[in-house]
């Protein structure tokens, strides 16, 4: 390890759980003391300055805690911070270094004020912006990167084509319409609220549908009902199915970030040839993929986008400090949809 580690402290805060509640429960998510993670040795040690919340977290919390963690664990799925020591194979980052990451979801998270992470799933943090707002786009921006450009396969050669996100208003989805707009890509969102409707608005769609209400006639009345190019389902597909379907472009791309509630008729696709991916952005971590060093280069492209401007943290919540009390309140607001953009929470 590269640092003393008798500079470092022996425990450290923590929220964690040993049971899987509801959010309502007093129980549900706890402060802690725990001693410090143990640093494997592509790993650095990072002092964490602020985390976001993800709808990740809340499935995680209420799903009982796998076998392979030892209790309490530790949630958590991305954040930013200061780099304090680091694994002896470590060759991408120093010690003191400020970055952003995203969590290992099969190791406790940064719900603490150190977490261990693999060097792969770490990106120097954009010199000009704050910790909060780093910590607010490692997720999502991964996410709506992999969506994109690896999943819809879009690229600068499909400037001026469509793009439909259903839910534009949230973390990945308003990620995405910027990364589109960037492309120049006609971005189509959808959001139900007058607040998620302006969001959406201010980070790049170009018109926004309200989707609860049909979207066919609001597709018919903008133009758009003679094909899709693209479509990135941001919610349960399974209501929107028939709709996909009839908006869909012949040969069109649509992606799935969230699981149907229902089985689908996927006979339909065939006579327009589509192609239907999924994208899950843990999927290089839990199969431990050949490609899996893409996250850090995912990273440091995001965070030169947003140096340059291209990019802006979807951040629109700060609560402080990093403790039980508004991590609950943060859960609650994202299992309620209460939640806009991004909520973050900084410092202990």
């Amino acid at each position: 390890m590269s640092m003393a580690s008798n500079l470092l402290p022996k425990s450290m805060k923590a929220v964690g759980l040993y049971t899987n509640l509801p959010i309502a429960d007093a129980e549900s998510l706890l402060d802690l003391k725990v001693p410090l993670p143990i640093l494997r040795s592509t790993d650095v040690l990072v002092e964490v300055k602020a985390i976001s919340v993800n709808g990740i977290d809340t499935k995680q919390r209420s799903k009982p805690v796998p076998p392979t963690f030892e209790l309490p664990r530790i949630l958590g799925s991305d954040g930013s911070g200061v780099i304090v020591a680091k694994g002896e194979k470590c060759k991408y980052f120093k010690v003191g270094d400020e970055v952003f990451f995203i969590a290992d979801l099969r190791r406790n998270g940064p719900n603490a004020q150190y977490v261990a992470i693999d060097e792969i799933m770490v990106g120097l943090k954009p010199k000009n912006i704050t910790f909060e707002e780093a910590a607010a786009i490692s997720w999502t921006g991964v996410t709506a990167y992999e969506s994109l450009y690896e999943r819809l396969l879009i690229s600068n050669k499909d400037k001026g084509k469509t793009l439909l996100i259903i839910n534009s208003g949230g973390g990945v989805g308003s990620v995405a319409s910027q990364l589109a707009m960037n492309l120049g890509l006609k971005v189509i969102g959808t959001a139900a609220r007058s607040e998620t409707k302006a969001f959406s608005l201010q980070n790049g769609a170009d018109i926004v549908l309200n989707h609860i209400k049909d979207l066919l006639p609001q597709l018919e009345a903008q133009g758009y009902i003679n094909g899709i190019d693209f479509i990135l389902v941001n919610y349960n597909p399974y209501p929107y199915w028939d709709t996909l379907m009839a908006v869909a472009k012949p040969q069109g791309r649509i992606c799935f970030l969230c699981d149907s509630s229902g089985l689908v008729d996927i006979k339909q696709l065939k006579e327009k040839s589509l192609t239907l991916v999924a994208e899950m952005m843990a999927t290089r971590m839990k199969y431990n993929t050949e490609d899996k060093y893409r996250y850090r280069e995912i990273l440091e492209d995001i965070s030169k986008m947003l140096e340059a401007g291209k990019l802006k943290s979807t951040l629109t919540k700060i609560m402080s400090p990093i403790n039980a009390e508004n991590l609950k309140e943060a859960h609650r607001m994202i299992e309620e949809k209460k939640s806009i953009g991004k909520i973050v929470l900084s410092g202990f």
